[in-house]
């Protein structure tokens, strides 16, 4: 699933091939020359440049060094601050393309990257987001056809990067249904499974992420069409995505979001609490 790895429609289904062609990050890099020579030009350091663009110092210069893709705010506001004569604006219309995503899959990251609000309701592998390292590459190392070394540490590189939003966006409020049985499938191994769980347990320690465990046995379950992801924008307007083995989809129809955020609501109320949640992920950290 997310960005290089896709997975069945339906509950249950494995992941499949991304889809996603490496490439070269040369036009994230030269877009961030643009940005540190007008910089530079206003005689403005990182740390003094950040906190006009509203922007995190890291973050600054992860887009310098052609490591992150630029938010449109992010664009909008130096372009602004460094009165770059729409240079900014214009170079940044260029970067459609990300290193190690799916080509299905860009349009949603830049989204999420700028999102309010994220929910996710996964019942086929833990998402993107929540992955840690050894999990997503034995995610990668499983695809088929299988993937040459360079394609599995541009994805896995792309995967952590953009991981990054968790921590660089503390208003942002993220909402995460998981099945129980994701982490008893144990992915990699014990080691993996119980690394997985301890990395879940820290982040829903953060006071913007929710994690919410839907246990196995459940009479009633409003996510049996499949997984759910619903994200609010800055303008407040929300959207849905789909995503099938070879492909994904920008779901902007508000009928069928709105059926979607009834769903993803009536799940909250099924799935075990937050503090339920957390205390079966230790049970079978326990036991992993």
């Amino acid at each position: 699933m997310d960005e290089t790895v896709g997975a069945g429609g339906s509950c249950g289904g494995a992941p499949g091939n991304g889809g996603a062609e490496p490439e070269s990050s040369n036009s994230l890099k030269a877009f961030g020359e643009v940005v540190k020579a007008f910089r530079k030009r206003a005689r403005l350091t990182q740390e003094q440049f950040a906190p006009l663009v509203r922007y995190s110092v890291p973050t600054v210069a992860s887009i310098e060094q052609g490591r992150r893709f630029p938010p449109t705010d992010f664009v909008d506001r130096a372009e602004e601050v460094l009165d770059a004569f729409g240079t900014l604006r214009g170079a940044a219309r260029h970067l459609s393309r990300r290193p190690g995503l799916a080509s299905w899959f860009r349009q949603w990251a830049r989204l999420e990257a700028e999102a309010v609000s994220l929910y996710t309701y996964e019942c086929r592998l833990l998402p993107g987001l929540l992955q840690t390292e050894a999990y997503a590459r034995r995610l990668f190392i499983n695809q088929l056809p299988p993937l040459g070394d360079e394609q599995i540490e541009a994805q896995l590189a792309a995967r952590l990067e953009r991981q990054r939003l968790l921590r660089e966006r503390p208003n942002t409020a993220y909402s995460f249904i998981l099945e129980e049985h994701l982490f008893l499938r144990r992915t990699g191994g014990e080691g993996v499974t119980r690394e997985l769980i301890e990395h879940v347990l820290g982040l829903a320690e953060l006071r913007n992420i929710e994690i919410q465990v839907m246990p196995l046995v459940r009479e009633d379950h409003a996510g049996l069409h499949g997984p759910i992801r619903l994200l609010e924008t800055p303008d407040n307007r929300w959207l849905g995505y789909s995503e099938g083995q070879e492909n994904g989809q920008l779901i902007p129809d508000s009928v069928v979001v709105s059926k979607l955020q009834m769903r993803y609501a009536r799940m909250r109320s099924q799935a075990l609490t937050l503090e339920d949640s957390k205390s079966l992920l230790r049970q079978m950290r326990g036991a992993a």
